[in-house]
Formats: C-alpha cells, sequence, structure tokens
C-alpha cells in the first residue's frame, strides 16, 4: 500500500509539474503571438500612414534673387542653395543658373572654390563651372534653371523650367541671361 501512495503520490507531482510546464508554455506562446500581431498591426498602421503625409512642403519654384550687380563675375553665389537648391553664376558675358542636384542619384554637390569645381559628396562625380560633367559616374551635366530680369530689374530664377545640355537647351533663351 505504501508503494501505490507512493506511486499515486509521484502521480500527483507529475501530473502538477506537466500542469505547470503547460501553463508556462502556453504563457509564452500567447506572448509571441500578441508580440507578433502587436508588431504586424503597428507595422500596417506605419505604412497606412505614411500615404497621408502631415505636412505638404511647396517651395515656391520662383524667386527674385537680387540685382546682377550683386553678382561678381567669375564667383558661384551659393545663398540660395539651401532653400531653393541654385547656384547663380555670373561670368563676364552674362548670368546662369544652375540646379544643385546631382544627375547621377539626386545628392546635393558642393561648391569647391579652391578647385573650382562642384563635387558631389556621395559618389565623387565633379562637375565644371559651367555644370558639364567630367569626372563620377553622373551621366550628364547639371541642369539650369530659368534666370529673367524683373520690370524692376531683379534677375528672376524659376526652378521650373531647366534646361538639359545634352539636349541642346542650354542654347535657349532664359538658360543664359546675356549681361
Amino acid at each position: 500500500m505504501a508503494n501505490a501512495d507512493t506511486a499515486q503520490g509521484s502521480d500527483g507531482a507529475q501530473d502538477q509539474v506537466t500542469a505547470s510546464l503547460w501553463s508556462r508554455r502556453d504563457f509564452f506562446g500567447r506572448l509571441g503571438w500578441m508580440g507578433f500581431t502587436v508588431v504586424s498591426l503597428s507595422s500596417l498602421m506605419a505604412a497606412m500612414r505614411s500615404a497621408f503625409p502631415r505636412v505638404l512642403f511647396k517651395r515656391d519654384l520662383s524667386f527674385k534673387a537680387g540685382y546682377p550687380d550683386d553678382f561678381a563675375p567669375g564667383e558661384v553665389s551659393e545663398k540660395f542653395k539651401p532653400e531653393h537648391r541654385v547656384w547663380i553664376i555670373r561670368e563676364l558675358d552674362g548670368i546662369y543658373a544652375i540646379f544643385a542636384k546631382c544627375t547621377h542619384l539626386g545628392c546635393t554637390p558642393r561648391w569647391l572654390k579652391s578647385d573650382n569645381k562642384f563635387k558631389c559628396p556621395c559618389h565623387g562625380s565633379g562637375f565644371y563651372k559651367s555644370g558639364v560633367n567630367f569626372e563620377g559616374p553622373a551621366p550628364r551635366p547639371l541642369e539650369r534653371v530659368r534666370v529673367a530680369l524683373a520690370e524692376d530689374g531683379q534677375l528672376v530664377v524659376d526652378v521650373s523650367v531647366k534646361y538639359r545640355q545634352e539636349r541642346g537647351d542650354w542654347d535657349k533663351p532664359g538658360s543664359f541671361l546675356r549681361a
């Protein structure tokens, strides 16, 4: 009888151990599925939220840059690069504006005054002051944007109109303002 009690007692203890293992497994199983559900739902909500931007930023595509005499001949003005992504270059025979976007992958090049060139920090494309590419992976020259004189004599730069050198657009009116 003692053997039966011991056997029964050990079965009861084993039942308690088994019951506690199942409840622990059940708990961690449910915890795993809850975590998976939370991550999935939050990812879905983030994807849906990205379809509806909070702010629609639309900068002015046309702006007044000042008078032609404000720009020194032979110099590259970076005054409008942060806000409008444009460099204004004055040469002896006129003024043109270059859109500051690399034609390789769209990074913003830097003007290196000491080297007299634009250099893209992303992949090393180099451009002459005229915008023509000469090194790196950029497939074509930088784009020029429209430059005109307003009635009050100030330069008006229109970023919505771009001129591409490989299409022969740099010879069109607006790509270069004769001074």
